[in-house]
């Protein structure tokens, strides 16, 4: 099966924010359709992979009716913003950053998304 690689933001939006020590990252599929994507390619261990030079550790959690999933990295800011050397001690570039990781798509999921270019 042929698949192509593209970064998470063509398919989905982000949103972060922090609580102390924990940070908490939202990613909205664009399109209904390409929820399963991110069911696939976002697991907590993916996530935990791609911020572990930060996070302890992550969660996931399902939001089917928002097409969205949500995670939960512990410790990424230390003990809370104020305690912690980071550039961007409360969080919330996280949702930024995220978007720039890679997932990789079927040609049949890849297909609106080269029907939009073509408009």
């Amino acid at each position: 099966m042929s698949t192509t690689t593209v970064r998470l933001e063509a398919i989905a939006y982000a949103r972060s924010g922090d609580k102390g020590g924990m940070a908490n990252v939202g990613v909205a599929a664009r399109d209904p359709r390409w929820y399963p994507v991110l069911l696939r390619e976002l697991t907590a261990e993916r996530v935990q992979e791609y911020f572990t030079d930060r996070a302890g550790r992550t969660d996931r959690y399902e939001l089917p009716n928002l097409h969205a999933v949500n995670f939960l990295l512990h410790g990424i800011l230390g003990r809370g913003g104020t305690s912690t050397l980071r550039l961007d001690p409360q969080g919330k570039a996280l949702a930024d950053a995220i978007l720039f990781m890679e997932v990789e798509l079927t040609e049949a999921e890849a297909a609106p998304l080269r029907n939009e270019s073509r408009a």
